[in-house]
Order: structure tokens, then C-alpha cells, then sequence
């Protein structure tokens, strides 16, 4: 009969964290997955951090207490690389502006724009909306203002803002020099497939 090691397989495919995900999205703590199972904190806790495997068996119950599909452990992250260079320009009608479009074409869920602004860019002389939850705005070189219908708010370079799409509003780089902004869209107001 061969010996059988206590430590993990140094090509076994990571599920540590996976299970740490589940458990804590769950608002269960160490102890009571462990009561919940019968296995010890300790093998959990060593299952959480990859340091040893769990048997099939011990895998199925596991994901059965933690509703959790067996495969969804092992699946591929879907992960999507979208160099600066390959960027779609889009135009969402600002003037001076240079944007890409730095996540995927068909991403629903969040749009990430990279604006490379003129000095006297700007997003119009009117107010206008996105349909989005929420807009973040943040400046990475140069100065803007971002203009309400009861306020202006002034940003430096590293500082961000945070605001409902749908409040009317526009924007001005300040300072008569060039400027790099990102803009976090959530969720993505259009599919950026044109």
C-alpha cells in the first residue's frame, strides 16, 4: 500500500480561496463550518490556504453545506486582457478628449474609459446624463472640474469623485494643461459594440 502525503500536490489546482470565498460570503466562521461538517478547524483552515487536500468525498460535503456547485471550484476565471494600444477610441460626445474603451466590447456588468484630455477639453456647455448607477471620475494627471446644476466640484491629479450618472452634469480640464482621467461606468450604459 502506498503512503499517502499530508500536504497538497504542488500542481493540485488552488481551491483555498474559493472555499474562503463561499464560507465567508456566508457569514460563517471557521468554527462553525467546522461544527457543521465534523472536521476540524485546523484541516479547514489548512484546505483554505492550499496546504493540504481534501478527498472527494470530504470535497462533496464541503460544497454541499456551502451551496456551492463541486465544479464551480475548479472552473477558469474568465479573464480578459485589454492592452492600451488595441483600445476602441469612442467618442461619448466631449470635445478634446482621446477615449478607449479599456474593458471588453460586450462587458455589461462595469465600463472602464480612459480619457487623454487637451487643455481646453471639455464635455459640452450643457448638462448631460448617463444612464449608469453610478459614475466614478478619477484624475491621474492635470486638474477638472465636474459642473452640477447646483455646484462645481474642482479635482487634483489622485483625486476622484463619486455620482449618480443620471444627475445632470458635465466636465472642464482647468489649469491650461493636458490631463489623463478614468472614468468607471456601473453598469456599462451601452455595449461599445459600434
Amino acid at each position: 500500500m502506498r503512503a499517502i502525503h499530508p500536504t497538497a500536490d504542488e500542481n493540485a489546482t488552488p481551491i483555498g480561496a474559493r472555499l474562503r470565498a463561499a464560507r465567508t460570503a456566508q457569514g460563517l466562521s471557521l468554527a462553525q463550518l467546522a461544527e457543521t461538517t465534523g472536521l476540524s478547524k485546523g484541516f479547514l483552515s489548512r484546505v483554505e490556504r492550499d496546504e493540504t487536500s481534501p478527498s472527494v468525498a470530504t470535497l462533496v460535503q464541503l460544497c454541499q453545506v456551502l451551496s456551492l456547485p463541486v465544479g464551480a471550484l475548479f472552473a477558469e476565471p474568465e479573464v480578459q486582457h485589454v492592452a492600451f494600444e488595441s483600445a476602441p477610441r469612442i467618442n461619448l460626445g466631449g470635445f478634446g478628449a482621446d477615449e478607449r474603451l479599456m474593458t471588453p466590447r460586450g462587458e455589461q456588468r462595469v465600463q472602464l474609459l480612459r480619457s487623454e484630455l487637451a487643455p481646453d477639453a471639455h464635455g459640452g456647455s450643457e448638462l448631460y446624463t448617463i444612464n449608469c448607477d453610478v459614475e466614478v471620475l478619477h484624475v491621474v494627471s492635470g486638474s477638472m472640474s465636474v459642473r452640477f446644476a447646483d455646484r462645481v466640484a474642482i479635482l487634483r491629479a489622485g483625486d476622484a469623485l463619486t455620482f449618480p450618472g443620471r444627475e445632470p452634469h458635465s466636465w472642464r480640464v482647468e489649469g491650461g494643461e493636458p490631463g489623463i482621467a478614468l472614468w468607471v461606468i456601473v453598469p456599462a450604459p451601452w455595449s461599445g459594440s459600434a
